[in-house]
């Protein structure tokens, strides 16, 4: 009984160590609970206070108010730094092991540090650069583009650049599995804004990187002006029927001399040796006749080609070539207001289309008179835009919007400054897409050896639809194009218009040879117009597999053409379009396919 009692006595103190050391732990666990909890609602705030500066900073850079943008950009960088600190302590990354609740403060944990340094290192240094470099910046004054704040803002803006990027690859990094609802549509969120913001400070980037030295900031540049033609399709829009030479230095533009397509002669063989693809493809016309230069959409050997060219039509080496269509003129005239040529002619951003297009030919039958039309119409819009008379923000949304179309196009002889521009919708080059979203050029040219191709509209479709064991999808392209003409066109249009039937097609209809472009990786697999079954041509160009056809259009009718393709695996976002840019809104839908509708 004693030894029973005297154990008894050495049990209780064992079991109320015990009891103690777990209310201990009890009380602790609570402690980080209510300590996690109370940093997660202060953390919550701070981030939703973020939220409210990050749209304020967004307004205040858009509206151009330099101070205000800094002084919300400081404040937001503040408030995504207390966040960081209150959800990077070592108790609330202990709580990120605890099951079904650390996998949210994980997230939350990395957001609010991505937030911390795209505040701290992106949008801080660029609201800091803001009073210098802006919309306004780019308009002349007393003739010239001040360069030297360009010059000076590039290391901030690439260094913002460089974090953006950094960021969103963290964003994408950033693991959702196991968290609620509103942390997964956070940092969804997160990653598209960011996505965004990264792209629009890329092309910053690469502004501030280009203007500069191309604007003629350390030597004196000369650039070739091509005034694409529409009304008389190419690959990269219509022919160049009326070009300039252009000089820039230290920020000022001029126009030195402007000619005509029909001041260059049809060469005996091609200015440069082209490539054996191209050649076949377009035939050797491509390196021997300036309108002729880009029945290839590759505009960089379009860009060589035009200036050898004038190197031997004047001697001279550009050091660079710019195309620009009359559609592109009209979004330009939306910033600069009407400009009124030497005869009297009112061009405006609704005209300016039609009276280049069209009422030009009736109005000017000789060719020669037309040819001086266009040249003076090129050189007062020009002369308007470099003098600085312009509203800065109409002509930025202007100039963005023709090069998201593909109307200003832009080749460097400079391989350093091609590499930039390489990465730009401005560039001419091939499609270029990725390996869950590939994509299609769909490139036409005129064969109608006229100026029908005002009166095309062209509707470009295409779905997608996974049918093999193997997983590749399975593609279909529907191009359709119509004949706007009048249904008398033979006769009340202009021979020069109509072509008159001299290349063997009739007055009034048009033909058209269309090129498109598959991805890489993909494979033609059969082609039906307007639903009976047809052939075409076949060909590579730099890798890309051409599916090439021919096809006539007359007044009033529209023909339809389906070709399909079996897609990369892995394809699973519906291909991108690129096509040529015509006179008419380029228009382009997505269709529902099925793996029944497919032409076996």
């Amino acid at each position: 009984m004693a030894l029973g009692e005297a154990g008894d006595v050495r049990v209780r103190p064992q079991r109320h160590i015990v009891r103690w050391v777990i209310l201990l732990i009890v009380v602790l666990l609570v402690a980080c609970v209510v300590w996690v909890g109370v940093r997660g609602v202060l953390a919550k705030n701070h981030l939703e206070k973020a939220v409210a500066l990050a749209t304020q900073v967004q307004s205040d850079v858009t509206s151009g108010n330099a101070k205000a943008a800094q002084a919300s950009a400081a404040e937001l960088a503040a408030e995504t730094s207390d966040a960081r600190r209150l959800t990077a302590d070592p108790i609330w990354r202990g709580a990120e092991i605890v099951p079904l609740v650390g996998p949210n403060l994980t997230a939350v944990r990395e957001v609010s540090g991505i937030l911390a340094d795209v505040s701290t290192d992106a949008i801080e240094p660029i609201a800091g650069v803001l009073g210098t470099v802006n919309v306004a910046q780019f308009k002349p004054v007393d003739g010239a583009v001040d360069l030297e704040p360009l010059v000076k803002a590039q290391p901030t803006i690439a260094s913002a650049t460089a974090s953006l990027q950094t960021n969103l690859e963290r964003a994408r990094a950033v693991d959702t599995t196991g968290t609620v609802g509103q942390v997964d549509t956070a940092v969804d969120q997160l990653t598209s804004v960011l996505a965004k913001a990264s792209s629009a400070a890329e092309t910053a980037d690469q502004a501030v990187t280009l203007l500069p030295d191309m604007m003629g900031q350390s030597e004196p540049k000369k650039y070739l002006l091509l005034f694409q033609n529409n009304a008389e399709l190419r690959s990269t829009g219509g022919v160049p029927s009326a070009v300039a030479l252009m000089t820039a230095e230290k920020g000022r533009l001029a126009l030195q001399k402007q000619a005509s397509s029909a001041d260059f002669p049809e060469l005996a063989k091609p200015v440069i040796d082209l490539p054996l693809e191209t050649e076949g493809i377009y035939g050797s016309i491509t390196g021997r006749f300036l309108q002729d230069v880009n029945l290839t959409p590759r505009f960089p050997l379009t860009g060589e080609i035009a200036q050898q060219l004038w190197k031997k039509r004047y001697g001279a080496t550009v050091d660079g070539v710019i195309s620009i269509d009359p559609v592109a003129l009209g979004y330009l005239l939306t910033a600069t207001g009407d400009v009124t040529l030497p005869n009297g002619d009112i061009l405006t951003s609704s005209n300016v289309v039609t009276s280049l297009l069209s009422d030009s030919y009736a109005k000017y039958p000789d060719p020669a008179v037309q040819d001086t039309y266009f040249k003076a119409a090129a050189g007062a819009i020009f002369a308007k835009v470099a003098s600085g008379d312009f509203d800065p923000k109409l002509m930025l949304t202007a100039l963005t919007r023709a090069g998201d179309e593909g109307r200003i196009l832009v080749w460097s002889d400079d391989k350093a400054q091609q590499k930039t521009i390489s990465k730009t919708a401005l560039s001419g080059e091939l499609p270029r897409g990725s390996k869950t979203r590939p994509a299609f050029g769909i490139y036409l040219n005129d064969s109608t050896g006229a100026k029908m191709d005002y009166y095309l509209s062209t509707q470009v479709s295409i779905g997608q639809v996974t049918c093999r064991k193997d997983g590749r999808p399975n593609y279909v392209v529907d191009v359709t194009l119509t004949n706007n003409a009048p249904a008398d066109a033979s006769t009340s249009l202009p021979e020069y218009v109509t072509g008159g039937g001299v290349f063997g097609v009739a007055p009034g209809n048009v033909q058209t040879t269309v090129s498109i472009y598959a991805p890489k990786t993909g494979v033609f697999t059969g082609v039906i117009q307007d639903g009976k079954t047809r052939s075409l041509h076949t060909a590579t160009d730099s890798g890309y597999p051409v599916s090439q056809f021919e096809t006539l259009v007359k007044p009033g009718k529209s023909t339809t053409w389906r070709l399909q393709y079996i897609g990369p695996k892995n394809a699973t976002v519906i291909p991108s379009l690129t096509q040529t840019p015509g006179v008419n809104v380029l228009e382009t839908k997505q269709i529902l396919i099925t793996c029944n509708s497919l032409v076996s």
